[in-house]
This record gives structure tokens, sequence and C-alpha cells, in this order.
């Protein structure tokens, strides 16, 4: 057997790997969920009731069973596409009818990424249209849902496909360290984009409003000044436009930052609530998260690109996907189909980091408020509002959550949840 025949195999052995994996976490998952499913577990009597309970439960095995048809369907996608021989003949087409220019290859590679998006919009479709719908979350139109489509659509066209020519172009040129170089280029318009995204690109999707002269508006502004945290402004986004799902965040850097609050998360919570709430955001600046996983980000592009030019020089990577050599095109678009599930396996790694991030928040947020049973009601209410799953199995959470559950959050905070 010929070394990319192996090859090949460990590639589609790795993909259906990472599926058992996953259903296998979704039927411990299940079947947690269901053990607990009769009544309202004691740890949350008092604050959840039987039928916002008992929707949660609905909820999340409704998401378990869509999740695991997705999971299936995305990874017979990903093989049909790498071992059926279609991506050799598409490329084939392409640099007989274009050349093999940066810009060519680069629309090469900007076609396959969206046919394989145009083949997931229907699970798309279904999760917003059918599933959210089914339990009163989507609040979104057609016209809106592809509208966002075509913004997308056309953002990447104006960005993403100049930089896939980019990337390309430099390869040529730069020698043996053009992945260091494609390294550098990405991390700039990264950083380009932080800046500028909040006032370009974030106001095409939603309306941004000035959040209005009030006591909430007061308090925020009184809590950005104790915290040491200097902030633009405070908007209000028409989250409500899409979702009943609510959340806050800060975007932007310099006099660009900005606090930004979902309208249903006003609706859902009280003001000191949306204070604590604004606070944990806070703490995540000012314990230095952002720039911390904003380091880990830029370290893992760095190594991903220096695998992708170790692979772009091995004859038997193009040869196990069926392409030739002397283009090194195909190992862009290889690399990137496969870089999903290398993702995967890290990312219980990069989760356990983020939980350890939150619980440092939420401690800020309980310190700068000066109690922390204003941050522990917003959690419950946000809980019960998104229907989020109270008792996952601790192998599901411990591998996919990049927040600590419910009652380990009240239980760092030293809230009176019981177990």
């Amino acid at each position: 057997m010929h070394f990319e025949t192996i090859v090949a195999w460990g590639v589609a052995g790795i993909l259906l790997a990472r599926l058992s994996v996953e259903l296998w976490l979704s039927t411990l998952n299940r079947r947690h969920v269901l053990a607990h499913a009769d009544a309202v577990p004691p740890a949350f009597q008092g604050f959840v009731n039987k039928s916002v309970y008992d929707n949660s439960v609905a909820y999340t095995l409704a998401k378990e069973r869509f999740g695991n048809v997705e999971a299936v369907y995305r990874t017979l996608l990903l093989i049909v596409f790498l071992f059926s021989g279609i991506l050799p003949w598409t490329f084939g087409l392409f640099a007989h009818g274009l050349g093999q220019s940066a810009w060519a290859m680069a629309a090469f590679l900007f076609v396959i990424g969206l046919v394989v998006s145009a083949l997931t919009l229907p699970l798309d479709w279904i999760s917003q249209f059918r599933l959210e719908q089914k339990f009163g979350f989507n609040t979104t139109t057609w016209r809106t849902w592809w509208s966002d489509r075509l913004k997308a659509l056309l953002l990447s066209v104006a960005l993403g496909y100049p930089l896939l020519a980019l990337l390309l172009k430099i390869v040529t040129w730069a020698g043996s360290w053009w992945w260091l170089w494609n390294w550098g280029a990405v991390m700039a318009v990264q950083l380009l984009l932080s800046v500028l995204a909040p006032v370009l690109i974030l106001p095409l999707f939603n309306k941004l409003t000035p959040l209005p002269e009030g006591t909430l508006r007061n308090g925020l502004l009184d809590l950005a000044r104790r915290t040491q945290f200097r902030a633009g402004n405070i908007q209000l986004m028409d989250g409500s436009k899409r979702s009943r799902h609510s959340n806050a965040f800060f975007t932007g850097f310099g006099r660009f930052r900005k606090i930004v609050l979902f309208d249903t998360l006003i609706e859902q919570l009280s003001e000191p609530e949306v204070e604590a709430v604004v606070a944990h955001e806070i703490g995540h600046y000012r314990k230095g998260h952002i720039p911390r996983m904003l380091l880990l980000s830029a370290v893992s592009l760095l190594a991903g690109f220096y695998v992708l030019a170790v692979l772009a020089r091995q004859e038997w990577f193009y040869r196990a996907f069926g392409f030739g050599s002397g283009n090194i095109t195909p190992a862009f678009l290889i690399f990137g189909l496969l870089a999903g599930t290398a993702g995967f396996w890290i990312g219980p790694l990069v989760n356990r980091l983020s939980r350890r991030y939150e619980y440092q928040a939420d401690a800020f947020a309980a310190q700068a408020v000066g109690q922390a049973q204003s941050l522990i009601a917003a959690l419950r209410k946000l809980n019960g509002k998104n229907l989020s799953n109270l008792v996952p199995h601790p192998l599901y959470s411990g591998f996919y959550y990049s927040h600590p559950t419910l009652l380990e959050r009240e239980r760092a905070l030293g809230g009176s949840a019981r177990t």
C-alpha cells in the first residue's frame, strides 16, 4: 500500500473518530438529561418552575438530535469533497481556464468555500426556522435571513477574496519563509478589522443606538469609571430583530471601544442585574483575558501556517487527495477543510482556559458591584430565558462548554444553590 493511501485512510479515520466522539458525547448528555427530566432537581427548586425546566429539557434534547444529524451530514460532506476526486477535477478546470495566477487560484479557493457554505445552508435554515422557532426564540424573517447571507457574501468577496490572493502571492516571492509572512498578513488584517468592524461592519447587520439617558445609563457609566474602563459610549443593539436570546459585550479598541447591550437583555433583567453582567464583561478586560486569548489565537495561527508549510513540501500530501504537486493552492484547500477537525481535538483545552477566565470575570463583577446576588440573579434569569441545559453531563460540558454551568458559577460566587 502506497504511503499516500495510508494517509488518506488515516485522515478518513480521524474524521470518523471525531464523528464517533461527537455522537458518543451526545448520547451521554441525552441520557444524563433524561435521567433528571422527571422533576426539577433540588438545586434549581425555588427559581426554576416545572414548565421552564420541561421546556429546557425539550430544547436540549431537540438540539442534540439536530446536532447529531448535522454532525453526520457535515462529516459525509467533507469525506465526499476530500476523496471523491471532485476537488482535483475542479482545480484542473480553474487552472486550465483561468491559469495559475494568485487571483485565479484564490478564485478556486473562494468558489469551493462558497459551495461548501451553500450546501450547509439548509441546516442553517432548519435550525433558525424550525428548531429555534419551535421554542419561541426565532424572530427573524426570511428577508432578513437572506439579507444577512447576501451581506456576508459581499463582505467575503470584498475582504476574503483579496486576502486569499495576497496569501498566495506572498508564497511566490517570500521564499521558504512565506508561512511567517502569511501569518503576519492575517494578523494585520485581523487587528485592522477589530478596529473597523464595530464602526463599519456591525452596523450593516444590526441597528445600534445610544442607550437612552436614565438611571441605567448613569449606573453603567459610573461602573465604567469605578473599574477604570474607558468606553466611548454605551449602545443598544436590536438583537430582538433575529432572536430572543440575549447578550452583552464590548467591542473595539481605544476611542472606538463601546459597550453593546442586546435590547432583549434590557427587557429580561433588572438594572442591577444588567450592571452585574456588564461588570462581568469589564472583568474580562481588566483581568487581561482578551489580549491573552488574542495571543493564544496568534500562536495557534502561527503553528497552523508552519504545519501547512511543512505539509506543502510533501508530495504524498497532494497525492493522498488526488492532486499533483507543483502548486501550493491544493495544500491551502486541504488544510483549510481539515482545520476544524484539528481544532475539535484541542477544543477542550481552550474551553478549560475559557472557563477559568469566566470564573475570574464573575469574581471581578461581584467585587465591582459590591455583592454577588445581582450576578447570580442575572445568571439564573438568563439560563431560564435561554432554556439552557441545567444538567449537562460533566464530560459533555467539560468538552464543549466555554462557560461553567450555572451551578458551578453559583458555587464559585458563594451562591445559595443546593446540590
